[in-house]
């Protein structure tokens, strides 16, 4: 019976070893799945960089040195500034510190970065909300660390007519469409770089002077 009893006890512990183990073996997998999650959620967006020309009221994009997009913008309509008050579009380099409004329709208002349920037409008489999307722009250097705290933004407008002109309060304003393709784009911690002086943008291949004649002709 001692002898039974023993086994039988061993074989309890073992069980229980066993199950301990595998239980143990869950929890690090889970773990280990959580951890890189966290630390891929946490990853900068060091593939694409944004270069906002104030003078070209443009923005270049480019995805690993390689230019892919120039998009038309809106810049303020004051003033070049970083200082608070001044509704001034700050120079210099920033990055994407957050993204807001993912999966809201063209459109969307949104107040206090939150989305009210209602949309505004394009080009609708007397309406200038912030709408779509916000890539919330934080700056990275002295002159222009006050950009977050003044709430500079990347965003939507419904005055599309605008786009192409200065007429912002501070803010670098975009087409709907073409804010949610950059949004879905870009990732936070993007770099943005305001500069006044116009894109450094490839020129177009000219023909050799041979040829155009040759066509001519």
């Amino acid at each position: 019976m001692r002898a039974g009893s023993r086994e039988n006890a061993e074989l309890r512990a073992r069980k229980s070893w066993i199950l301990s183990h595998a239980v143990f073996h869950q929890i690090f997998r889970l773990f280990s799945v959580v951890v890189v999650f966290f630390f891929a959620s946490c990853a900068k967006d060091r593939i694409h960089t944004m270069v906002v020309s104030v003078p070209e009221q443009r923005m270049a994009l480019y995805t690993k040195g390689e230019l892919t997009r120039v998009y038309d913008v809106s810049t303020s309509r004051f003033c070049v500034s970083c200082r608070p008050g001044t509704n001034g579009t700050p120079l210099g380099r920033h990055e994407i510190a957050k993204k807001i409004g993912g999966g809201l329709p063209a459109g969307m208002k949104l107040k206090s970065r939150r989305p009210t349920g209602e949309i505004v037409r394009v080009n609708s008489p007397g309406r200038d909300p912030i709408v779509t999307r916000i890539l919330w722009l934080e700056g990275m250097e002295r002159e222009n660390r006050s950009s977050y705290s003044r709430m500079i933004y990347i965003h939507g407008t419904p005055e599309e007519w605008r786009i192409g002109h200065p007429a912002s309060f501070g803010c670098i304003r975009m087409r709907s469409r073409e804010v949610i393709e950059l949004y879905d784009i870009v990732g936070e911690g993007a770099v943005v770089d305001i500069v006044n002086r116009p894109l450094d943008l490839p020129q177009p291949q000219q023909p050799p002077v041979g040829a155009v004649a040759q066509v001519a002709r």
